[in-house]
């Protein structure tokens, strides 16, 4: 437990407090990042999973994702997060691709075209059926879920022809949804098993094979063939 998880969230965070970073929300940039194109460019239908890490200390440890989405011909990206309080999910709360307290996202995995465009209404309906209602006292919780990642992860495994998984220092993507303790995806391609988030593992082509405990997460990339660190996140040992 020491060499894999503590020792490397430590470094981390040591790494972390030499940051140069904002002291509020309010110093923060939270405008376009411009790492996407702008949308009346691209005509095709797009679907994106975006990440950043989060403010304070804990981004550290944690980063926010989120969802985008465009259909075809659409002039107007759409975007939904999962944050704090208040309604269930936010749309458009935020510019597509903001940064998110100051630090530049990234894009987790994108599909588009005539997949993106069949897709969308799936995406849709996940969102409309997440279970927790952030009006609710234990609708959204910081840690260890749910919370924002909660809320990507459960988009992600009601839709698994998006083919993607949360990177391994989003915290909270391994609370299930609905508190279940265990989940199989419907095409069979990944098992997870957990213990509201704090201890558990995944395997399967998507996860690769994970071991999850308090929230930071250590495993193997079989896929993309790459490591997955406690809070530094997933290093590929290939190319794309």
């Amino acid at each position: 437990m020491l060499i894999v998880f503590i020792a490397p969230a430590l470094a981390c965070a040591g790494w972390w407090a030499s940051v140069d970073r904002p002291a509020s929300w309010r110093q923060a940039v939270w405008t376009t990042s411009e790492v996407l194109p702008p949308p009346e460019t691209v005509p095709e239908a797009a679907v994106y999973i975006m990440a950043a890490r989060t403010g304070g200390m804990k981004g550290a440890f944690a980063t926010h994702s989120w969802i985008v989405t465009k259909r075809e011909g659409e002039r107007s990206y759409q975007r939904y997060d999962k944050v704090g309080w208040g309604s269930p999910i936010r749309t458009n709360a935020y510019p597509a691709d903001a940064f998110w307290y100051s630090n530049r996202p990234v894009v987790v995995g994108s599909t588009h075209g005539k997949a993106a465009e069949t897709l969308i209404p799936a995406i849709e309906d996940a969102i409309d059926t997440y279970p927790h209602d952030g009006r609710d006292v234990n609708g959204y919780r910081l840690y260890p879920g749910p919370n924002s990642n909660t809320f990507v992860a459960h988009v992600l495994r009601e839709v698994p022809e998006l083919d993607l998984s949360l990177p391994p220092n989003a915290v909270g993507r391994d609370y299930l949804s609905g508190g279940r303790f265990l989940a199989v995806s419907d095409d069979w391609r990944d098992i997870h098993a957990t213990l509201y988030g704090m201890l558990g593992f995944s395997a399967g082509w998507r996860s690769g094979i994970e071991v999850h405990f308090m929230g930071l997460v250590a495993g193997i990339d079989i896929r993309r063939v790459g490591i997955k660190i406690p809070a530094f996140g997933q290093f590929n040992l290939l190319p794309d």
